[in-house]
This record gives structure tokens, C-alpha cells and sequence, in this order.
């Protein structure tokens, strides 16, 4: 056994060989002989998550997952196979299997399909080359920070917060034959001039058009404007540096950086279009030059003779319209991540 006494500090030490030093308790290295002699829980086999959490979670992603299944997924499903049915309403066993009668019932004989299929083409073209080009002019004006911006952003998107039911109400008193804002201003509304802009079958579609691009504009100021906002302002600083004019530098700098957004505006414009149902069917209920898809599927699904093999089929034909546009649309997007 050896000692070692300091002398200088007035402590003294015994070590014993093959015998460890312990630190002084309170020490930050001190370990108790329960601590040391207690087995560590591996670091995997901790439960992060008590059965509490678990079935917290389980409820607040299983619940809105079924009802995503069941009323979307199970619905569009039982519309494709009741698109080859005929079927009433009333009890399931009045279901019977035509085939392809009823799609080609659609395309020979019904008189209203074409020219709803006609229509929407037209809501998209009109939608695609009005309010979209005046959308984009607006929120190049708001882009360059003018005074009361956030007044004039507000303005124009409050159409798109409000129900289409209302903006529907709302353009049915401005078109009102005898008290409407248009008849008054252009003095149509004395007997023998009236201009019954709904009940007008050449010029109903138009009218409800003029309501729909007046929403669409809104819609597409902010959408343009969000793309604008990722602009890097160094190209316009070096465009500007290269002597190039604001319409030069807005056509060869910005409008090129713009792509994505303008893939988001086609593909929300067709979707617009294709599913447009809330305005016509407040003006006239889709009658008399303002025939649509979505206006034949609700006219012979819930109609007086409610016809829902027939109805579905003609959902059905929307859907692969839809999807015609929509899955070339998720090709790209996935594409580019991916090269990303």
C-alpha cells in the first residue's frame, strides 16, 4: 500500500492499486451504486408516444380518411358502375345492367348533350382569354407597390370569397328587365325596349359569362400575384441595367418566370369551366341557351323523372374529361420534383 499526502493543501489521498477514485459526491462524474447497478433502457425501446397519443392521432387521421373514402372515392366508384345501369331511385332491386346503352343514348339521341358540351368549351375559352389577361394586368398594377395596394387587393378578391349562389342573386338584380342597373343606364327598361338578358336564349350564356369572368378576374389577380412576389427582383434590376423598357422587361424577364403559375391558371380555368353549375342554375336552372354537363347530371339525377343510371353516365363523361386534363397536369408536377 502507498500513500500520498499533499501537504500544500493540507488533504490527503490513499490510493490503493487496482482500486478506482470516486468522485466526491455532488460531483458531476458521482454515480450512486443504485444508478450504476440500474440497466439502461436502450434507446429504441423507449415509447415516445403513450396509447393516449396513439388513439389521439388514430381518430385525427383515421376519421377524415374514411370519410374521404366514403364519400368521394366509394361515391365515384358507384356512379362509373351505375353509369351501365338503369335504375329509378327506388329500391335496389330495380337496378338492371345495359351496358353501353345509355352512353349511346347520349352521344345519338339526346338533343341537349352537344350543345352542353359546346357551352362549356365556350366558359372555358371566354374565362381563358377575358378575365385571365385582365387578372395578370392587375396584379402587375398592384405589384408595384401603389399606394392603398391591400384596399384594391381586397376589392377585387371579394368576389371569390362569395358564395356563387350570391354572386348569382346579385347579377340577377343588375340584369332585372325592369329595375336592372344595365336596362336602366341604356334606357331598356320602357314597354316595347326591354332586353330580358336571362330569358333570351342568344343572350343568356353571354350574361351569365360577364358574372362569371367578373368572379374569375379575382380569382386570378391573387394567383398571378403570388407568382409575381417570387419574381427575383435581380433580373429586373439587370434588364433595367441592359436599357430594356418595363414592357420588355414584363414579356422577355418576368412573364418567362411565370411558367408554373401559368400551368396553375390553365389547369384551375378548366376546372372552373368544367364544373360550373352554381350561376346558371340560380339564373334559369340551365334552361333556354345555358344547357351545361354538371346542369344534365343534377336535371336527371334528382329531376321529376329521376333517370340515375343515365345521370351517372353523363357524370361519367365529365370525370374523364376531368381527368384528361388533370393527370397530364400531376405527370409534369411529379416530374419536376423529381428532377428537383
Amino acid at each position: 500500500m502507498t500513500a500520498t499526502t499533499n501537504t500544500g493543501t493540507g488533504t490527503g489521498t490513499t490510493s490503493t492499486p487496482g482500486t478506482a477514485a470516486v468522485p466526491p459526491p455532488g460531483h458531476p462524474k458521482h454515480v450512486t451504486t443504485d444508478q450504476a447497478e440500474r440497466p439502461r433502457a436502450p434507446l429504441g425501446h423507449r415509447r415516445l408516444l403513450t396509447r393516449r397519443d396513439r388513439l389521439t392521432l388514430g381518430l385525427m387521421a383515421g376519421v377524415p380518411t374514411i370519410l374521404h373514402v366514403a364519400l368521394v372515392w366509394l361515391t365515384a366508384l358507384a356512379s362509373i358502375a351505375l353509369a351501365f345501369t338503369t335504375w329509378d331511385g327506388i329500391g335496389f332491386d330495380s337496378i338492371k345492367w345495359v351496358g353501353l346503352d345509355n352512353f349511346r343514348e347520349l352521344f345519338t339521341s339526346n338533343p341537349q348533350f352537344w350543345p352542353a358540351v359546346e357551352h362549356n368549351v365556350i366558359w372555358f375559352v371566354v374565362l381563358i382569354l377575358l378575365p385571365t389577361p385582365f387578372g395578370l394586368f392587375l396584379a402587375v398594377q398592384l405589384d408595384k407597390k401603389i399606394r392603398f395596394s391591400r384596399v384594391y387587393q381586397t376589392a377585387f378578391f371579394l368576389p371569390v370569397v362569395m358564395s356563387l349562389a350570391v354572386v348569382g342573386f346579385v347579377w340577377q338584380l343588375i340584369y332585372n328587365p325592369d329595375t336592372g342597373l344595365i336596362n336602366s343606364i341604356i334606357g331598356a327598361n320602357e314597354p316595347g325596349r326591354y332586353i330580358d338578358w336571362i330569358g333570351d336564349p342568344d343572350l343568356n350564356l353571354w350574361a351569365v359569362l360577364v358574372a362569371a369572368s367578373w368572379r374569375h378576374t379575382g380569382y386570378m389577380m391573387i394567383l398571378y400575384l403570388a407568382g409575381l412576389k417570387s419574381v427575383d427582383p435581380a433580373l429586373r434590376e439587370a434588364s433595367a441595367l441592359d436599357g430594356a423598357g418595363e414592357w420588355q422587361t414584363f414579356k422577355n424577364v418576368v412573364f418567362p418566370t411565370l411558367r408554373p403559375t401559368n400551368t396553375v391558371v390553365l389547369v384551375v380555368t378548366i376546372i372552373e369551366a368544367l364544373r360550373a353549375f352554381d350561376l346558371v342554375f340560380v339564373f334559369n336552372k340551365g334552361a333556354q341557351g345555358t344547357e351545361l354537363l354538371s346542369i344534365l347530371v343534377t336535371n336527371n339525377i334528382i329531376g321529376e323523372s329521376s333517370r340515375i343510371g343515365y345521370g351517372s353516365a353523363i357524370a361519367v363523361v365529365l370525370l374523364v374529361i376531368s381527368l384528361a386534363v388533370i393527370i397530364p397536369y400531376l405527370i409534369a408536377t411529379f416530374r419536376k420534383e423529381r428532377r428537383a
